[in-house]
């Protein structure tokens, strides 16, 4: 597989949109912000193929060639994120069924029936044309499948294919009624065409959640991998004529409705969008970026980012002076190993036309917006390849597993506050304020990699899983794991013989109830230590089976009973966290936790500061961010050595300022 050779540093380009004059004004432009890629045709669908037998690529071929000529390493899109407008008048069954059964006509993008064959067999062969003409071009360096794959579809062809994937998962219909429990409502099937979507015409009951949250989770399941096939078909297509280039889609972070680990085993590389909100946290950004490159522990790339702003969000707030640059060296520290914005020149119209760009709606260079760009632009040119290939390593993996995203968050019960996300973050955060590394990791990962491994609300406990904590428990590994865990198994039937199921025997404790908290209801847990914390959100009500109390509740019926416990297990620590503690609280467990762990910062008095290491063959390279509004010192144990940005030493003296950024090669002796 082709390497890149650089650091890729451009976005996404639609020249197409613009007069040929413009173009030569493009490139002077983008040379002077140091810009070496373009990302292009990737909504161009409808002007490569106007008709069901008419193809016309001379636009692209210039496009193409002018930027071959400048030395662009070209991202090279398939453009089937978009059906042509043809295809849906005369194919109408092309197009999606909502969740509410609504049959949708031409608009938007991600507007095609992942299940047509009409679509599979055209997206197939544009990617097979575009392969056959542009993949020996030696500035092709990635391949874009379609663009932010995601929705769903409920129409009738979605229903066949669903009868199917169930009789590859299931085999019987016994197999299948049992897995379901449609004992429950008596809802037994006896023939595979009874089988029906779980959509607001038949399972639904309120705000996306079903009566058989069984019947959601495979429906899941079997929609994502019916997105990866169309992407897999294209990727196909296009090895039949470029057996090198990478190829890869741009995912979305902590999107919900793929499940990204399946994907990324389809993936050459991975690359993804990051658009966080104004009040995201850093540490939110972040735990994406870790995310995204433990898809297949290995570098990521950044595919999209906005230079300034959004336009799509509530607020859409200018990045401050300095955020854009701090912001894409954080994404640099995290793995990546480009940087690409959306956009490279604004749009005049359509729902993106005040998206940020590099160059805006004035057309001019002349604005704080590109002379950062520039800045960033020759900073990185200075960078060269030093980081490119470069590794992060951890001694920490916590669980993301989208089929525990699923399951947990279509259970009726027992708070709707329940949000995967926000737990695996909550978790996420210590390590981050601390500076210590963090792999997010699949279910099925090797735990015996790390020192300490974090599994928050665990609901879904699939076959297997539980020995290898076991395993990992057992040769001195330290589990950290919580409140809604070993609730049910892959089918969302639940483990019986009490809660947490078959992580029973592991945390040392019974839970025999769980009491949900209404946002205004508090409780508190008592430590050993003496320390009074506040809980919320569920309490856990439990019995010890061999574990230690850490601490118990303070009030109500379930005063004294266990909140947090530790248990020895083999050589290890199992901690069973039984709340939703603040978040003083849970840093003093996770402190004990990380303790047993003998887990290790990247290094001391960083307090405050973002401080990442990547490390190649001979050196390690440390990445120093001040996100914060406070000045902080440079760790002295970094001194002495040349930022690579400035090339200058840095000193005992040096001071961070918000936003300020260093990126600091230490040698291997």
């Amino acid at each position: 597989m082709k390497k890149f050779d650089r650091i890729l540093y451009g976005g996404d380009y639609n020249p197409n949109q613009w007069p040929r004059e413009i173009w030569a004004e493009d490139m002077r432009m983008f040379r002077d912000a140091h810009i070496n890629s373009a990302t292009i045709n990737v909504f161009s669908w409808a002007k490569l193929q106007p008709s069901e037998d008419e193809y016309d690529f001379s636009e692209l071929d210039e496009i193409v060639e002018m930027l071959s000529d400048e030395n662009y390493d070209i991202v090279l899109g398939t453009s089937t994120g978009a059906l042509p407008a043809w295809m849906a008048a005369k194919y109408p069954e092309v197009e999606r069924t909502d969740y509410d059964g609504r049959h949708h006509k031409f608009g938007q993008r991600h507007n095609a029936c992942p299940n047509s064959p009409i679509f599979q067999k055209y997206s197939k062969r544009l990617a097979r044309k575009l392969a056959q003409r542009y993949g020996g071009n030696p500035h092709v360096k990635c391949w874009h499948i379609s663009n932010e794959y995601g929705g769903e579809c409920f129409c009738e062809n979605c229903e066949k294919a669903f009868r199917i994937w169930l009789k590859e998962k299931y085999g019987t219909l016994e197999a299948l009624n049992q897995a379901w429990n449609t004992e429950f409502w008596g809802h037994t099937i006896y023939d595979w065409n009874e089988v029906v979507l779980p959509n607001a015409l038949s399972e639904g009951l309120w705000d996306g959640k079903t009566a058989f949250a069984g019947i959601s989770v495979d429906y899941k399941r079997f929609n994502s991998d019916g997105i990866l096939a169309n992407y897999v078909a294209e990727r196909d297509a296009i090895r039949e004529y470029d057996k090198e280039t990478p190829i890869t889609t741009n995912l979305m972070g902590t999107y919900k409705g793929l499940d990204y680990f399946k994907w990324a085993k389809e993936m050459d590389i991975i690359s993804w969008d990051n658009y966080p909100s104004y009040n995201t946290p850093w540490s939110g950004t972040a735990m994406c970026h870790d995310l995204m490159r433990g898809l297949k522990n290995a570098p990521f790339m950044l595919m999209e980012q906005t230079p300034s702003q959004q336009n799509w969000q509530p607020y859409n707030s200018l990045k401050r002076p300095g955020q854009m640059r701090a912001q894409s060296y954080q994404t640099l520290a995290h793995g990546a190993d480009t940087i690409q914005f959306f956009q490279l020149r604004r749009s005049i119209g359509g729902c993106e036309k005040f998206h940020g760009a590099v160059i805006a709606h004035a057309g001019t260079e002349n604005t704080r917006v590109f002379r950062e760009v520039s800045q960033l632009g020759a900073e990185l040119e200075k960078l060269g390849d030093t980081i490119l290939g470069s590794r992060n390593e951890a001694q920490v993996g916590i669980v993301f597993d989208w089929d525990n995203y699923w399951a947990l968050e279509y259970a009726s019960g027992p708070s709707v506050d329940l949000s995967y996300v926000n737990q695996i973050h909550m978790y996420y955060q210590y390590f981050y304020d601390r500076n210590i590394a963090v792999d997010m990791i699949p279910f099925n990962a090797d735990f015996q990699k790390y020192k300490m491994v974090v599994a928050p609300v665990l609901y879904m406990v699939k076959e297997g899983m539980a020995e290898e904590l076991e395993a990992f428990a057992q040769n001195g590994g330290t589990l950290v794991t919580t409140y809604m865990s070993g609730i049910v198994g892959q089918s969302d039937n639940v483990h019986l013989g009490g809660y947490p199921g078959p992580l029973r025997k592991l945390a040392g404790v019974w839970v025999e109830e769980i009491d949900a908290l209404a946002p205004e209801q508090h409780n508190e847990v008592l430590m050993n230590s003496g320390e009074k914390y506040t809980c919320s959100l569920v309490c856990d009500l439990m019995h010890l089976e061999g574990a230690q109390c850490l601490g118990a509740y303070g009030t109500d019926f379930y005063k004294g009973m266990p909140a947090v416990t530790r248990n020895c297990y083999g050589k290890g620590f199992v901690y069973y966290v039984g709340t939703q503690m603040e978040e003083a609280g849970l840093c003093s467990v996770l402190d004990q936790a990380a303790a047993d762990a003998a887990v290790e910062s990247v290094g001391p008095e960083t307090e405050g500061l973002e401080v990442v290491c990547r490390r190649t063959q001979d050196s390690k390279i440390y990445f120093i961010m001040n996100f914060g509004d406070q000045e902080r010192r440079m760790p002295s144990w970094l001194c002495h050595n040349r930022d690579l940005l400035s090339g200058e030493m840095v000193s005992e003296g040096t001071i961070l300022r918000k936003y300020d950024t260093y990126v600091i090669q230490v040698r291997i002796r």
